[in-house]
């Protein structure tokens, strides 16, 4: 609706005085305060797609290593048998830049694995009896698996500010072009297209502006959002699954 206007306003103002309204020269008179504002939604915008193009490339690495992993984890001609050697032989062929939550998550779990089946003093004994041990190999787990979704979730609240707030300073670009139109027509004593139409057109530059900023940075918070609670509860069920694993073959007496 709003660029229908603005077009109609276009046109009227080219009929009325033989000249078009250019958007370009419109942006570079435009007031200051009109300036700010799209310098700030143009910046927010950018930073948007920095953002998005980062996190496609790290969640697509991710979900794509974590994959690889779960197959080498799961090995079928392993089969059920879990031994300290399959354990130790699965954390060294970890990459050292891991880009696999699930690989880090089990990097975790395996540190704290091992820590617990080195204990061998007498009180180690009797906290893996009372099930002490699992309860920190647990932990581990849920740490790792905290502190990958943190990270997966690092500059994507960006994305969400952006889609709030852009809408919403356009808005006040909008109205103080406006307020501008209408101070010129006071000014001026004339109401005609060739006083209005200036101030109305780079108003309505101010409210495109703002939505071309928040509509791509909505779409890939709930894009990005999707595949990161996708990622966490992978992260969940390996996690219970590991220590499914822990507790029959390794902390079982």
């Amino acid at each position: 609706m709003r660029q229908v206007i603005f077009a109609n306003l276009v046109t009227l103002a080219a009929s009325g005085s033989g000249k078009a309204l250019d958007p370009i020269e419109l942006i570079r008179n435009a007031s200051a305060v009109v300036m700010l504002v799209l310098a700030t939604l143009v910046g927010m915008s950018l930073i948007c797609w920095f953002i998005i193009g980062a996190k496609l490339v790290r969640l697509s690495q991710a979900s794509r290593q974590s994959e690889a992993f779960l197959d080498q984890f799961w090995d079928p001609q392993a089969g059920n048998v879990w031994s300290v050697q399959r354990m130790e032989r699965l954390y060294a062929s970890l990459p050292r830049d891991r880009r696999s939550p699930i690989a880090s998550v089990f990097h975790a779990g395996y540190v704290e694995l091992a820590r617990v089946l080195g204990g061998s003093d007498e009180s180690a004994r009797s906290q893996r009896h009372y099930g002490g041990d699992i309860d920190n190999v647990a932990r581990a787990l849920r740490r790792a698996s905290a502190n990958e979704v943190t990270t997966l979730e690092s500059m994507v609240p960006f994305l969400a500010t952006t889609g709030s707030t852009a809408p919403f300073v356009g808005l006040f670009g909008t109205v103080w072009g406006i307020m501008n139109s209408f101070i010129s027509i006071g000014a001026q004593k004339n109401a005609s297209l060739d006083v209005v139409a200036p101030g109305i057109a780079e108003a309505l530059i101010a409210t495109a502006i703002g939505l071309a900023a928040a509509i791509p940075a909505v779409m890939a918070y709930n894009f990005f959002m999707r595949k990161i609670n996708v990622l966490s509860s992978e992260m969940d069920n390996f996690s219970n699954d590991y220590l499914n694993i822990v507790r029959r073959h390794f902390l079982a007496g």
